[in-house]
């Protein structure tokens, strides 16, 4: 498999620091509020490479952490006239039922900052000792990114002009307007910590490399996030775990695009900003986990009503095809025509398409044009079979792919409905014996806008959930 590393700026061949098992760590939400689409992204990209490199046989170790104190928290935490950490843990639940709806499997370990303070403060103090850091007399500990000669690396900007738009904000102590803080000194009525340089809380940046280093070690194969930040988060966290550990702190970037908004870039104060929830209530959460794995996960995404309903479509075409395998399958023969291993050659090759394009840096996009290419395959030759040999194996290696993408994973495996949905489905059908089509078509709609799609076949009517 080849990556894009952010880092060197050209696609490079993974090679994991131990034979078949790859280290990765990914940037998790500070859990203020719920997530947006923009946060979708990663959590879907990157579970994604995850699931593939399993299916290539790798152990993953998937590190995914919580920023559970933060400025933000804080603020919102005032607002609703409660604590930090009632906030948080209300927002991580939030959050898992979105993940969960999107299909995100857990990592491996979901940290949070204020279960790893021993570990930050030990990084800050190693960090003071070499001279890398400074603290100032209202308990604020800062990062010098002038004493790491590399600082700029994983950004390509040199100093001088990160400098450039960088400030010393009012109260703050700081010497350079560069340096960033990595503790921050105790405020009234803010939760805080004990440390050598008086009572207070970490800065942003320094939990990420208290983590990786905790639970991954001091060198990871990937790290990846969002493209928004390369610059300061990640940039940061390269200059000090590098300067702490004196190893490379990750050997692979992964880094995904933005998301716009019917062409514009997604922001509140455009108006033009979607939470997960907002989407997924209109149009389920599996189109939204396709339309984030529909494009190259570098290229920026376009997000619209158009855009989403043609992933609903895509998507049905899917379940269609799987529902009509399951339906083939219990009227098949035993028999096996003369072509079955032409056939079968067929369906090998959508794998052999599919692995080709997701080892070109995770190509989603062709991934998925590789699974409709199977569709085509099954609707024109394995359905016209009949043959339950072909159909099985076309069966497997369907769930296999579109598993990878982490799709097609509403499907009705237990032919059970809500007893109301069952009621309308058999009043639709009445209502068709009667020829009351008005009657039909409107159950019909009615189930498409809960999310049950019918699909009328010769052998009944075929359903499954969007």
């Amino acid at each position: 498999m080849r990556i894009y590393n952010t880092l060197t700026r050209q696609k490079e061949e993974l090679k994991p620091i131990t034979e078949g098992e790859v280290k990765i760590y990914a940037c998790g939400p500070t859990v203020y509020n719920f997530i947006h689409i923009g946060n979708a992204r990663p959590l879907c990209v990157f579970d994604t490479l995850r699931r593939y490199l399993e299916y290539r046989g790798y152990t993953v170790n998937f590190v995914q952490n919580f920023t559970d104190i933060d400025d933000k928290i804080i603020k919102r935490a005032i607002e609703e006239g409660t604590d930090y950490k009632t906030v948080s843990e209300k927002y991580i639940a939030e959050f898992w039922k979105d993940a969960k709806g999107m299909n995100i499997r857990e990592a491996t370990v979901h940290p949070k900052a204020t279960e790893n303070i021993d570990e930050i403060l030990d990084i800050i103090s190693m960090l003071v000792e070499k001279g890398y850091a400074y603290a100032v007399d209202n308990g604020d500990v800062y990062f010098s990114p002038a004493k790491f000669p590399e600082y700029g690396k994983l950004s390509h900007q040199p100093l001088e002009d990160l400098e450039a738009g960088a400030r010393i904000n009012i109260g703050e102590r700081k010497k350079e307007p560069m340096d960033f803080a990595l503790w921050k000194g105790a405020k009234p009525g803010e939760p805080a910590w004990d440390s050598p340089w008086g009572k207070g809380r970490p800065g942003w940046h320094i939990e990420c490399s208290a983590m990786v280093r905790r639970y991954l070690g001091k060198t990871i194969d990937i790290h990846c996030g969002g493209q928004d930040l390369i610059f300061p988060h990640h940039e940061n966290e390269i200059a000090q775990s590098e300067c702490c550990n004196g190893v490379p702190f990750a050997n692979y970037w992964m880094h995904n695009g933005y998301i716009n908004v019917d062409n514009v870039k997604m922001s509140k104060s455009l108006g033009n900003f979607f939470t997960v929830r907002d989407v997924a209530e209109k149009y389920g959460y599996e189109p939204i986990r396709y339309l984030m794995i529909s494009s190259q996960y570098r290229s920026p995404i376009n997000y619209s009503v158009d855009i989403i309903e043609q992933c609903k479509a895509s998507l049905v075409r899917l379940y269609t095809c799987r529902d009509s395998l399951d339906f083939a399958l219990q009227n098949a023969l035993d028999s096996v025509p003369e072509n079955a291993d032409a056939i079968k050659a067929q369906l090998d090759s959508r794998r052999e398409q599919f692995c080709e394009a997701m080892d070109d840096d995770l190509n989603t996009a062709d991934g998925l044009a590789a699974v409709f290419e199977l569709v085509r395959d099954v609707n024109v030759q394995v359905l016209n079979s009949g043959s339950r040999e072909l159909i099985a194996y076309a069966v497997q290696l369907f769930d296999e792919l579109t598993g990878v993408l982490g799709l097609v994973y509403n499907r009705n495996t237990d032919a059970s409905l809500d007893a109301d949905i069952e009621a309308m489905i058999e009043a639709r059908q009445a209502a068709r014996k009667a020829k009351d089509w008005a009657r039909a078509d409107g159950i019909r709609d009615e189930l498409k806008a809960r999310g049950i799609v019918l699909e009328d076949t010769p052998q009944g009517v075929k359903w499954h959930r969007i």
